[in-house]
């Protein structure tokens, strides 16, 4: 009778105890270990809480253990740390990651669900400096923690942000899609989470709203849509002119985005009363507090 080995070779993340996982990722002695499992029997605490007081883990070592034994995508030390506006990815478990999370759930149950045809969401908003970026980008990192393959489209062919966001090249992209050129490695994959994608703007165009009207911008939707489990797309600000409406009518749902105290309710009410005339379904409206 033969046995077969284990699929990665190895004992896997979610067999090993989060005290194993600190012990290699700090490197700790036999010694190191045998007084943490000393004061963790005299105290009565658990192995993390242990390492922690005997200066031999800090917190973040914790969480990271926990993030690896849950298969939980986490940036771990200063050094790996993205860009401060990605808290859903450098604070996983914050006050503000966890608000994400329950926008996630929402949207799973209102259009991310097998009773519904398939939608891409656009985030949308009426001024500039609402956030819809820093929306769409978080919001794409919590779908992706769910281990479905997601997609990050900048559609905003105005003012692109996120290449910068994530620290991507922006030589090609969206625009040359719609521009009919031959572009490859257009889509790019983020290393600290494995299950999400971008697609950059590339060149910012000197005709954006036609190209967003153009065929090509609801055929390249659909099939993106066909290929990823989600397709959270970026928008320019309606105050710059049709393209957001343009785009949420090709993605089938939209999100609005408004700024706290900012945020006029004459020019959300128009907002909503364009896409009132489209197909799209409007799932909802968030009050952005993020400065």
């Amino acid at each position: 009778m033969t046995t077969s080995a284990p699929l990665l070779g190895e004992q896997t993340l979610a067999d090993r105890s989060i005290g194993a996982i600190i012990a290699e990722t700090r490197n700790l002695s036999a010694d190191q270990v045998e007084r943490i499992l000393s004061h963790q029997r005299t105290h009565g605490v658990r192995f993390g809480e242990a390492a922690i007081a005997l200066g031999f883990a800090s917190s973040d070592d914790v969480m990271f253990a926990l993030a690896q034994q849950f298969h939980y995508p986490y940036v771990q030390g200063e050094e790996g740390k993205q860009n401060p506006e990605l808290v859903s990815l450098n604070q996983p478990f914050g006050v503000q990651a966890e608000s994400f999370r329950a926008i996630r759930s929402q949207l799973m149950m209102r259009i991310f669900n097998e009773s519904q045809p398939r939608r891409a969401i656009a985030v949308v908003s009426p001024d500039t400096g609402d956030g819809k970026t820093f929306f769409a980008a978080n919001l794409a990192i919590t779908l992706a923690q769910l281990g479905g393959r997601t997609l990050l489209v900048d559609a905003d062919l105005r003012s692109p942000r996120l290449h910068q966001v994530f620290g991507l090249e922006n030589k090609v992209g969206l625009s040359g899609i719609l521009s009919g050129r031959a572009e490859s490695q257009v889509i790019r994959q983020i290393k600290s989470v494995p299950s999400l994608f971008v697609l950059p703007v590339g060149a910012t165009p000197p005709n954006p709203v036609e190209l967003v009207e153009r065929p090509a911008f609801g055929l390249l939707i659909r099939e993106l849509i066909s290929k990823f489990d989600y397709v959270v797309v970026d928008t320019p600000a309606a105050q710059h002119g049709s393209d957001a409406g343009v785009i949420a009518a090709r993605c089938g749902a939209a999100l609005m985005i408004a700024r706290r105290n900012n945020s006029r309710m004459q020019a959300l009410a128009s907002m909503l009363a364009d896409v009132a005339d489209s197909p799209t379904i409007m799932v909802g409206a968030v009050i952005n507090d993020h400065q």
